[in-house]
């Protein structure tokens, strides 16, 4: 059996596929103990059995790792450089986010000055050694972490990626006394203030990873558990922690893994993804194959490690609606999240927030949530909603609209960010929408993008958790380099990728994979000399074994990037290289349909009028449904505005259409 579980910031789901039969199941998210809603969603499933046999192989997409970070709850953490650069993550980078702000509020950041130890270890840029690490220095070293008393410590030497002699020793004495993260192990490139906040976070995050996964297998065990990683692979929960950094965005990866899945089965690889959930959305452009960056942030902490590149916002069912001091409607970032949660699940919630405004104006069904288990409290959605429409002397229904018109203006803009502003015309692609709550928007925004087709999937509510089931166990390595391209032959090229390698080969075979099985995808980082950001190419030692053919490509790339092309030298950056073992067979049987349509419910809605709702599972295979209509399913719900219809295909999917 596969399991596949996510856990989002207001509910945690799970897509359980064994003998071409497929379950999905959703619960509130427990934050305070995400272990309490998995032990929720097993017992619901009746999977306790298999798992104490070991018949169950479970991927996990945790928020253990992100909630921490963006509250600030990291363990207290020591930080270990060279003499004289303690202050590195201090004085950062001196970005400013607001530019012509004056007095600009500093970001809140966990580094604390008294926790930052210099020592000896110093290599300069070619990798000699310009200041010795000393036994004295070790020694002088322990003694300042045992009065500090951390339970982690980061290690972070200047130029460590070239010789990580001196880390390692630091690692050696330093391991029996603290949780211990060194950059030559989590990432062994230039920049030290990025490498070194890296390892930072890795080291702050490690042990409330490891304490989590260590109680999850527990529970779990015998059964083998794998968790996802940012970069949309997966890793064994043994391994894990020592690369907590690396779980980040661990659900939304999964989310991006499905839709790459049911894309590449309908002949689809032009893709805008929206994933709207319970706290947030998260938005992604395909353009043939998933793009990954080493520039992303969680909160103010840059992440450097290849990570999916995905956009989030504060935006998603329980994104919290209010009036500002100059009575404005507002929406988000804050959320109502599992505990309360939104006012119309009648937990206590008195917050007005965007789901909230769907019961109100009907399109989420009171009967028809998570399938009946979970009944709506219109009432209570209509009293806090009240208490935005009254300041403004408008209806409650008004009031609702105005809730959706500012959320959808704000994931409008999330979804320019990533197409419009990086010259995309969002008309050429498709948009995936999945999560919850994506399906009651989309619509809304195909029209603000100008785009005609959507693609909303079979079991998409639950698609991140699905996404764990297809995802290949993998691993991101890399190395910096620093010189001139025609300095590497195809030769050096490999070497270097061989022996980077060889870290990531032994991971995988403790997980059980052959050696003779893993793929390779290798990937050059080129710039020009004196240039400060790099592009990254595919690199095949069998068409690129010459420097002038790869230096040819690059030029090619600069010139269809930027417009133009130098004649400066060429300069090899970084080597890196994405190993990967065969991906789980996975059968995904479509969802089960009527042989013939079940006439619809009709109501009177605000906004649309003569509405039509339908069971998804009661529309047969090829038939079209036409605008305005509401689709209901266990987990999801799909809003189709007038002038859009909706086809449901072989698989189960709905391809929507704007009827022109």
């Amino acid at each position: 059996m596969l399991l596949g579980i996510d856990t989002g910031g207001t509910f945690t789901d799970f897509v359980l596929a064994h003998d071409e039969e497929v379950r999905l199941h959703k619960v509130l998210s427990t934050p305070n103990n995400p272990a309490e809603a998995i032990a929720q969603g097993i017992e619901a499933l009746a999977l306790g059995p298999a798992i104490e046999r070991g018949e169950v192989r479970i991927i996990h997409g945790s928020t253990v790792a992100t909630n921490a970070t963006l509250e600030g709850k990291g363990v207290r953490t020591a930080y270990v450089t060279n003499r004289g650069f303690t202050d590195t993550l201090l004085i950062a980078r001196q970005a400013r986010s607001e530019l012509y702000n004056l007095t600009p509020l500093e970001p809140k950041l966990a580094f604390d000055p008294t926790m930052m130890i210099g020592t000896g270890g110093r290599l300069d840029a070619n990798g000699d050694t310009v200041e010795s690490l000393t036994d004295e220095d070790l020694n002088e070293l322990v003694a300042r972490v045992r009065e500090l008393a951390p339970r982690s410590v980061a290690i972070n030497l200047l130029f460590s990626y070239l010789d990580d002699s001196f880390e390692r020793q630091i690692e050696a004495r330093l391991s029996p006394l603290a949780f211990v993260s060194r950059s030559s192990f989590i990432l062994p490139e230039y920049r030290e203030f990025e490498r070194g906040v890296t390892t930072w976070l890795n080291a702050w995050l490690g042990p409330l990873v490891a304490d989590y996964l260590a109680t999850l297998q527990r529970e779990l065990a015998p059964s083998p558990l794998a968790v996802m990683q940012s970069s949309g692979g997966t890793i064994a929960a043994e391994l894990a922690a020592r690369r907590a950094v690396n779980l980040l965005v661990s659900g939304p990866a999964g989310g991006l893994a499905a839709a790459c899945f049911v894309a590449a089965r309908l002949g689809l690889d032009r893709l805008i993804t929206f994933d709207m959930g319970g706290t947030s959305t998260d938005v992604s452009l395909i353009d043939g194959t998933p793009t990954l960056t080493t520039e992303g942030a969680v909160g103010p902490y840059p992440v450097a490690i290849p990570m999916a590149d995905i956009h989030t916002i504060g935006a998603g069912g329980g994104s919290v609606a209010y009036l500002d001091e100059g009575g404005a409607l507002n929406v988000g970032p804050q959320s109502a999240g599992a505990s309360p949660g939104p006012a119309c699940y009648g937990r206590g919630g008195r917050a007005p927030t965007v789901t909230d405004a769907h019961v109100v104006l009907g399109r989420l069904p009171e009967s028809a949530f998570l399938g009946g288990r979970m009944a709506l409290d219109v009432a209570a959605a209509r009293d806090v909603m009240n208490a935005i429409a009254r300041p403004m002397g408008i209806s409650v229904e008004e009031a609702a609209l105005g809730v959706l018109k500012v959320v959808n203006e704000h994931m409008t803009q999330a979804l320019r960010l990533i197409s419009v502003e990086r010259g995309y015309d969002p008309r050429d692609f498709v948009l995936v929408c999945f999560g919850g709550a994506a399906g009651l928007h989309v619509c809304e925004l195909a029209e603000a993008l100008g785009n005609a087709r959507i693609l909303a999937p079979a079991r998409g509510g639950v698609l991140s958790a699905l996404g764990m089931l297809v995802a290949r166990p993998q691993r991101q390595l890399s190395r910096t380099v620093r010189r001139q391209l025609s300095e590497f032959g195809k030769g050096k090229i490999a070497a270097v990728l061989d022996e980077i390698a060889m870290q990531g080969e032994q991971e995988l075979r403790l997980e059980g994979h052959a050696i003779a099985d893993l793929i390779r995808h290798p990937t050059l980082d080129l710039r020009y000399a004196g240039q400060s950001f790099t592009l990254n190419l595919p690199w095949q030692a069998s068409l690129d074994g010459s420097a002038r053919r790869i230096e040819s490509r690059f030029h090619e790339l600069h010139r269809r990037r930027y417009g133009h092309a130098l004649s400066a030298p060429v300069e090899l950056v970084n080597v890196r290289l994405q190993l990967e073992a065969p991906a789980p067979e996975v059968s995904l049987p479509a969802p089960v349909s009527a042989s013939r349509p079940t006439a619809p419910l009709e109501r009177e809605l605000a906004g649309l009028g003569p509405t039509r709702i339908y069971e998804r599972a009661s529309l047969p295979r090829g038939i079209t449904v036409k605008g305005p209509a509401i689709i209901t399913e266990e987990v999801a719900t799909t809003l189709l505005k007038p002038q859009w219809e909706a086809r449901v295909d072989d698989a189960g999917h709905l391809e929507i259409r704007r009827d022109l």
